[in-house]
């Protein structure tokens, strides 16, 4: 197949790491694979390296940008258009909202066989004022339109998107977002831990207990939530208690001075970006991986944390309970509950070997459902039964849903 998937910009996050890791197994599958992406800016980080070492063909788009920009979006459209023209693929596959939006309808206007949208997270949800979640529903219903089928990593992106009356007569697939798991394993996690601790400075504070989180500094992460609760951890807590927390983006500002108000520049360590092929020692040296997010598609480093042995403790938010099993393989407390999201941590940190048990669970659980393997083989046969249907879906087409995370 020639295969083109769109994405707004390839910073470091976990529709990104997706988008590539998927691009870089269909090329290992035999399939011409081509990936079109704005212009890549910010703090977050860039993944234009690993997306050149997919093999892919890449295609910067100069106006596909993050904000609603009608200028440029139109231009952006246009732009698409002529790639596509030029491209002929037998499937466009899009990723992330905008590039959603201008990809599926470019595509659809020239005629491509196979149209896929994968949703990674939700472009609307409660944290927005109200005008902007109902113009990003409006704009999904619209675009949901001009597919063939949408693809949720997990089964309440899907329910989302139903709720809300998007994507009605397309069937739906829920295809969960793969892991390398060749990367993220138990190995060397002695070694990795101390070493770590080592070059951070943590050197005296060899059995410190150390909560991590992984994730671009924004604040629907949730890192302002675990400085909050640090204080009443660290009194409570027989152990020293270090917060490390691991990525950078346009939150650190305010995350700095939320750390220097609290008085805790001594429990605290900002590591800012790291080597993507580093994240797996960063996590097999924490004692427990935290994601208080707010609004989550999957949780991709959850199920990273999970492949190393990091016992996981996060906020029950979009499709993290399908990953994070409460009480079975990992702990959940209701999104924003500060008092829950402190009691679970110090559950694990008071019962090591509930914490053990719990993580030896999450990692076989990890292991079965989350592979990149399963991934790439699961989104081919969609295309080649899409393509199979014929170059428009039909009203009777039946909702295609996989329920077995739920």
């Amino acid at each position: 197949m020639r295969i083109v998937h769109i994405i707004t910009r390839l910073i470091l996050g976990g529709a990104q790491q997706n988008t590539i890791l998927t691009a870089a197994h269909q090329v290992q599958r035999g399939h011409e694979v081509h990936l079109a992406y704005g212009p890549i800016y910010g703090p977050e980080g860039s993944l234009l390296a690993d997306a050149r070492a997919s093999g892919a063909h890449l295609h910067e788009v100069a106006t596909l940008r993050r904000a609603v920009l009608p200028p440029h979006d139109l231009l952006c459209y246009i732009a698409l258009r002529r790639l596509i023209r030029r491209l002929r693929p037998g499937v466009v596959h899009t990723h992330s909202s905008k590039a959603g939006i201008l990809g599926r309808a470019a595509a659809w206007a020239e005629r491509v066989p196979v149209v896929v949208h994968t949703i990674h997270g939700l472009p609307f949800h409660d944290q927005q004022p109200l005008w902007l979640y109902r113009a990003y529903v409006l704009a999904e219903r619209l675009a949901a339109a001009r597919c063939h089928a949408l693809v949720g990593i997990t089964q309440a992106m899907v329910d989302a998107f139903h709720r809300e009356g998007i994507g009605a007569g397309r069937p739906f697939s829920v295809i969960p977002s793969g892991v390398d798991t060749r990367r993220f394993t138990v190995a060397d996690s002695d070694r990795d831990r101390a070493a770590l601790r080592a070059e951070l400075g943590l050197g005296d504070h060899a059995d410190a207990f150390i909560i991590g989180i992984v994730a671009r500094l924004d604040r629907l992460k949730g890192q302002r939530d675990l400085l909050e609760v640090l204080p009443e951890i660290r009194r409570r807590s027989q152990r020293s208690v270090h917060l490390l927390l691991v990525g950078d983006g346009w939150d650190r500002p305010a995350i700095e001075r939320l750390i220097a108000q609290r008085g805790l520049g001594d429990a605290v360590t900002l590591t800012g970006l790291v080597p993507l092929d580093r994240v797996p020692q960063y996590l097999r040296a924490m004692d427990l991986m935290a994601l208080p997010s707010y609004q989550e598609g999957q949780g991709r480093t959850l199920v990273e944390a999970m492949l190393c042995g990091t016992p996981v403790v996060a906020y029950a938010a979009g499709g993290i309970p399908q990953v994070c099993q409460d009480g079975l393989t990992g702990r959940l407390v209701p999104v924003g509950d500060r008092e829950g999201l402190t009691e679970a941590i110090l559950e694990l940190l008071h019962h090591p070997a509930l914490a053990r048990q719990l993580a030896d669970a999450a990692r076989a659980h990890a292991r079965t459902h989350f592979s990149a393997e399963a991934m790439t083989g699961r989104l081919e046969a969609l295309y080649t039964q899409l393509a199979m249907r014929g170059k428009r879906p039909r009203a009777s087409v039946k909702r295609v849903s996989n329920t077995h995370l739920r």
